[in-house]
């Protein structure tokens, strides 16, 4: 009796977890917001001004905080600012996206990597703030945390 009690309580407190369950796929809106947000970092490979521009709210901001190779703290500037810098390009991977939507305003929250020459520079998160306009959308700003040390060499 005392083997079958004992068996029952090792049951009751088993230490599984219950079987994960998939994220359901995007939704439309979704996935557009990430195809809008992807394109944007798609443009800053060739650093094309105009095709960077072309995703965003020029008087929006781009706002760093954190540790790149050559500043520390926080940096703001306009889209406008942002692509009249010397730019020979950079790509940018975001990975794992959380998207929020509500009408038209949307946020994406991501880990990024960026590489220069096949180089880690730098990593640490993105937020999107994304609004949609004429079925269109586009990121108003775009603020990261930036880290030089623990990023990912994959």
């Amino acid at each position: 009796m005392l083997i079958l009690l004992l068996a029952l309580a090792a049951q009751t407190i088993s230490t599984r977890m219950p079987h994960a369950q998939a994220l359901p796929p995007p939704t439309d809106d979704e996935q557009a917001v990430l195809i809008s947000a992807q394109a944007l970092l798609n443009s800053f490979e060739t650093w094309n001004p105009a095709e960077i521009l072309r995703w965003v709210y020029p008087d929006g901001r781009v706002t760093g905080t954190g540790t790149l190779p050559n500043r520390t703290g926080v940096h703001s500037e306009s889209w406008t600012q942002f692509t009249k810098r010397a730019g020979s390009g950079f790509q940018e991977r975001i990975s794992d996206p959380a998207i929020e939507i509500d009408g038209d305003a949307a946020m994406v929250w991501a880990p990024f990597v960026v590489r220069i020459g096949g180089k880690v520079y730098n990593c640490g998160i993105d937020h999107f703030d994304m609004v949609r306009e004429n079925g269109i959308w586009k990121t108003m700003n775009l603020t990261f945390s930036s880290r030089i040390t623990g990023c990912p060499t994959q």
